[in-house]
C-alpha cells in the first residue's frame, strides 16, 4: 500500500494536534501537513504550515505536497476570537470555501474527511427524542450552527463535483473529557452553574478520545457519507450540576442572554450566544449509523465522559479560595438588573 499524505487544519487545538501526532507516527503515512494560524502544542513530527484556511499556501501546499487525504478540522466555534464574529465566520465558512475549491482540483486527493457539529440540528422545542443523519439541517441557524450548515454544503457540494472522491462528514457532540474540551465544559468549572428556569435540558458528549479514534479510522477506513458521533446515553443538565458538585442558579428566561454575556466577557466560560436555545432543549443524536455503517463503537458513554472531566477537573486542582472568589462573582453578577 501507498504511503499515506495527509493533511489536517486546525491543529493548534490540542485534540487535532494528538490526532496529527498520532498520524504521523504510523509508518504507512509519508506525511502529515498540520495547518493553522497558530502553531500546535507540541508538533511531533508532523510538519506544521502557519497559515490561515483562505492563505494561497495552503492550496499550493495540497495541490503540490501531493496530499491525498485532506481532514477539515479547522473550523471553530469560540466567540472570544479576534475580530469578533465577522471574523470567525470569515474563518469558518470563506475559509473553508477556498481550502475545497483547490480541493476540487487537487489530483492526488482521494479522501476528504470533514469534522463538523451536532449543532447543525439547532436545538428548539419541536426537536425530535434523538436527531438521525437524516432530519434537515436547522433552517433558522445562527451563528456557529449557521457556519456548520454552510461547510457541510460546501462538502456536499465537492462531492458532487468529483465523485471519485470518498467524502466523510463526522457531527461531533460537545467534546468533554479531554485536552480539547468545548466551551460548554466552562460551566461546569463555575462555582455557581446558571440554568434556564424550568428548562432541563438533556445533554449529550463526545469524549476527546473517541474523536481521535473515528478520526484516525475515517483516514485508513474510509466510508462516503455523514455519521453523528456521541457518548451513548444521556444527562440532564441538573444531573451534570450535581455530578459536578456545583451550585446552581435558576435564572430567568429574559435575563439569559444578558448573564451569559456577563460571564463571557468576564472570561468565566466562552459559549457562543447564538447557541443558548441548547440550554433550554438540550440536544440528543441517535449514533446507530456510525455503528452499523461506519463500524465504529464509541468506548465512552456520555457519563463516563463527563465523569472523566470531572476527574481532571479535579486532578488539577483549584485553590479554595479561588473558587470562593469566582462563586461570590458569579452571585453578584446574576442579582444585577438587566440595563
Amino acid at each position: 500500500m501507498t504511503p499515506r499524505r495527509i493533511m489536517v487544519t486546525g491543529v493548534g487545538r490540542p485534540m487535532i494536534a494528538r490526532f496529527a501526532r498520532r498520524l504521523a507516527a504510523r509508518d504507512d503515512v509519508e506525511l502529515v501537513v498540520g495547518v493553522d494560524a497558530v502553531g500546535p502544542p507540541r508538533p511531533g513530527k508532523a510538519e506544521f504550515l502557519r497559515a490561515d484556511l483562505d492563505n494561497p499556501v495552503v492550496g499550493a501546499a495540497l495541490v503540490d505536497r501531493g496530499i491525498d487525504t485532506l481532514v477539515h478540522a479547522g473550523v471553530h466555534s469560540q466567540s472570544r476570537v479576534a475580530g469578533g464574529r465577522r471574523r470567525l465566520k470569515e474563518h469558518n465558512v470563506i475559509g473553508t470555501m477556498h481550502l475545497l475549491a483547490v480541493a476540487q482540483h487537487a489530483p492526488d486527493l482521494q479522501t476528504v474527511i470533514l469534522k463538523s457539529s451536532t449543532a447543525v440540528y439547532g436545538s428548539s422545542a419541536e426537536d425530535p427524542a434523538h436527531f438521525t443523519e437524516r432530519h434537515p439541517s436547522d433552517r433558522h441557524a445562527r451563528g456557529f450552527g449557521r457556519d456548520m450548515v454552510d461547510v457541510e454544503g460546501y462538502a456536499v457540494g465537492l462531492a458532487r463535483r468529483r465523485d471519485d472522491l470518498d467524502v466523510m462528514t463526522f457531527r461531533f457532540a460537545n467534546f468533554i473529557g479531554g485536552a480539547d474540551d468545548a466551551a460548554l465544559a466552562g460551566f461546569f468549572r463555575l462555582p455557581v452553574v446558571p440554568s434556564v428556569l424550568g428548562w432541563d435540558p438533556r445533554l449529550q458528549f463526545c469524549h476527546a478520545d473517541d474523536a481521535v479514534a473515528v478520526l484516525t479510522q475515517a483516514v485508513f477506513e474510509p466510508r462516503r457519507g455523514t455519521f453523528n458521533v456521541a457518548g451513548p446515553g444521556t444527562l440532564y443538565l441538573s444531573q451534570a450540576i450535581r455530578r459536578a458538585g456545583r451550585g446552581h442558579a435558576l435564572v430567568p428566561g429574559p435575563l439569559v442572554e444578558a448573564t451569559a454575556s456577563l460571564l463571557v466577557r468576564a472570561g468565566r466560560v466562552d459559549v457562543p450566544i447564538d447557541q443558548l436555545s441548547f440550554l433550554r432543549f438540550g440536544r440528543v443524536v441517535d449514533v446507530t449509523k456510525l455503528v452499523e455503517q461506519f463500524g465504529y463503537v464509541p468506548r465512552w458513554t456520555t457519563t463516563e465522559a463527563f465523569d472523566a472531566f470531572l476527574a481532571a477537573r479535579a486532578s488539577r486542582g483549584l485553590g479554595r479560595q479561588d473558587l470562593l472568589a469566582l462563586g461570590t462573582e458569579v452571585r453578584e453578577r446574576l442579582r444585577r438588573p438587566v440595563a
